[in-house]
């Protein structure tokens, strides 16, 4: 039997055996890595782009919890080198029109995603980022195969 892990905001989690990792997103964004040497994967769950230097350092924040991840799934025998990543999440439930470019949380939380990915040396493989609908993904850690379902607004 397959364990099954719902990851809220502010978590990671990596799977060292098989496991279907699965969380919501709306603006948060999801940053999925699989090694595909040792077929094992993580995901974690971002509701900001960047921790401002006050209190505690959290993986809530892009800039803490993407590291936090890589260096978790090193932890357990991966490599940089053979991990790629799938990116999901950053909608703007809100009319874009409207928004002022500062406030486009999910469009930041997403380019964060790309620039620490990058300083690492890790390739974006997959993404499904921004529109106006949240997302449900399930991930399987053994492929590293994501399953996508869009949300209605009121569902994120």
């Amino acid at each position: 039997m397959i364990d099954k892990k719902f990851i809220h905001s502010g978590q990671l989690y990596v799977a060292a055996r098989p496991t279907y990792i699965h969380t919501v997103l709306g603006s948060c964004v999801a940053v999925c890595l699989y090694d595909k040497d040792t077929q094992i994967s993580g995901m974690n769950h971002y509701l900001l782009p960047l921790w401002n230097n006050d209190g505690l350092q959290s993986p809530k924040y892009g800039n803490i919890a993407i590291p936090r991840l890589i260096e978790a799934m090193e932890a357990v025998g991966c490599s940089r080198h053979s991990i790629i990543a799938k990116v999901f999440g950053g909608a703007s439930p809100n009319d874009m029109k409207h928004t002022n470019e500062n406030m486009m949380i999910g469009k930041r939380n997403f380019q964060i995603a790309e620039s620490v990915l990058k300083e690492y040396g890790i390739k974006i493989v997959a993404q499904d980022i921004g529109g106006l609908n949240g997302r449900k993904i399930t991930m399987d850690s053994v492929t590293g195969k994501i399953q996508l379902k869009y949300t209605q607004k009121s569902e994120f």
